[in-house]
């Protein structure tokens, strides 16, 4: 058990992915991951941006976790799932990490992310 006390958690590491690009502005996110997927504006003003990444890791049986995570001026909330892929035939398993960004005035100041928790946290601002 003491050994697992110094390792960091999936979520703790999309935690701090997810909060390294605090107070990012719009033109810094897009020049990391390229244009959003999609973009709307919303009714109280901010404008919303989703980045999606997929990828195929490994093969065969494989367990992983999976997350949601929200956080910004409002709050925080967190949700935490598990999935098994089984028997892919070498063909692997799909990661996906979906990033809604909440934008004013182009700057940061809401977030939510889902997705694979060790693919999200990749996603770490450097």
């Amino acid at each position: 058990m003491v050994l697992l006390a110094g390792c960091a958690t999936p979520v703790e590491e999309v935690n701090e992915a997810r909060d390294s690009w605090r107070g990012a502005r719009y033109a810094d996110i897009v020049a990391r991951w390229g244009v959003p997927t999609r973009s709307t504006e919303l009714p109280d003003g901010r404008n919303a941006h989703t980045w999606v990444s997929e990828s195929v890791s490994g093969g065969g049986g494989t367990w992983f976790p999976s997350f949601g995570i929200s956080g910004g001026s409002r709050g925080v909330g967190v949700g935490v799932g598990t999935g098994v892929a089984i028997g892919q035939g070498g063909g692997g398993v799909m990661l996906r990490c979906e990033r809604t960004m909440f934008f004013y005035d182009a700057q940061l100041v809401d977030q939510n992310w889902y997705g694979h928790a060790s693919y999200c946290s990749s996603f770490r601002r450097s």
